[in-house]
């Protein structure tokens, strides 16, 4: 009888064990931002970002832990306001290296808000898979009596899981909605409904722990994507200048002395530029700084060729792309060419 127990018990340990291992296998990669972050008081808007660690993060959401086999590395703390090349750079490695040799079944990603969209826009076009790849965050800090960040990293887990999401390219998973990388935009600085997902809307959501997409991303990306990080140390250097009335061309020209290789105009209306401005951004391009149109209207597309002859001037247009987003492309096109034409085409295909 003793041994017959014994035998029932090594059985049902191997099931258990068996079922466990038949989780998907979820890596959570930290890198701080509000979701880490902490305040005085529970009640107080004023906290530090960065200050929690990935397994506080982990056991503070223990529900995840029933969808996944769900474990988690520190990459960095740091508010995404000092989100830079090397952690972009270190961050899509990693990310490639735990998906392609380390085998795990799915990545999610926590990060802070204010450079979110560019990070995952970054990933979009470097990460060499079609797992699912996902970042999560929080507008409150994870003090705040009503925190959203357990439920936005439970959601990007959910969403991790879910074979729908093979294939869809890096999300942004908040506020119990999927949205698209290269169109997921910040609109509001304080509330948790911040991210839209421009004209095209947002991917899909996730509800009861499940998770449904409305449609799917039409642009070129990650496996089907031609730039490649894997051998970077760095990136190029691309500014932004901002456009307005009566607009200094003194941004524009300092960009130029320190020797950037590409510019992108956050500029008025359709990617339109004070006159002045115009006069330096023609003498960059003619110097080989490659000059990029966007606006600093948050929808709608820069029409190339329109109000500016693009073709005249080398200049590109960065299509349905922000500025910020504009720069990201630009950075990694200039890693594999400065003929504008083709520039000009990645812009129409990612």
């Amino acid at each position: 009888m003793k041994h017959l127990k014994s035998t029932l018990l090594l059985l049902a340990a191997v099931v258990v064990s068996v079922s466990l291992g038949a989780k998907p296998r979820v890596r959570i990669i930290a890198t701080g931002g509000t979701i880490a972050g902490v305040s005085a008081t529970s009640a107080s808007s004023a906290y530090t970002a960065g200050q929690v660690g990935i397994q506080t993060l982990i056991d503070a959401v223990p529900q995840m832990l029933y969808l996944a086999d769900v474990s988690g590395e520190q990459l960095v703390n740091i508010g995404s306001q000092d989100m830079n090349d090397e952690v972009w750079l270190k961050l899509a490695k990693r990310v490639n290296e735990i998906l392609n040799v380390e085998g795990y079944d799915a990545v999610v990603i926590t990060h802070g808000t204010d450079t979110m969209e560019e990070t995952a826009y970054f990933l979009n076009l470097t990460v060499k898979s079609d797992k699912p790849v996902i970042l999560a965050g929080s507008m409150r800090p994870s003090t705040a009596i009503s925190a959203d960040g357990p439920a936005n990293l439970y959601n990007a887990v959910a969403a991790a899981v879910s074979p729908a999401s093979k294939g869809m390219g890096v999300l942004c998973c908040m506020n119990n909605q999927l949205l698209d990388a290269k169109t997921v935009i910040k609109t509001h600085t304080i509330d948790c409904d911040t991210f839209e997902g421009g004209p095209s809307g947002i991917i899909g959501y996730v509800y009861n722990g499940e998770a449904h997409y409305l449609q799917t991303p039409n642009n070129r990306h990650t496996v089907n994507s031609v730039f490649d990080v894997s051998k970077l140390d760095r990136l190029p250097k691309v500014g932004i200048v901002y456009g307005y009335a009566n607009a200094s061309p003194l941004p524009m020209q300092a960009f130029v002395d320190a020797k950037f290789e590409g510019i992108v105009l956050a500029g008025v209306g359709d990617g339109n530029f004070y006159k002045d401005v115009f006069d330096v951004a023609v003498k960059a391009q003619d110097q080989g700084i490659q000059i990029v149109r966007s606006s600093r209207c948050p929808t709608g597309p820069i029409c190339l060729n329109s109000e500016v002859d693009d073709a005249k001037y080398h200049f590109v247009a960065a299509l349905d792309l922000n500025p910020q987003k504009a720069r990201v492309l630009l950075m990694l096109a200039l890693t594999r060419t400065h003929d504008w034409q083709e520039i000009q085409q990645y812009y129409k295909e990612y």
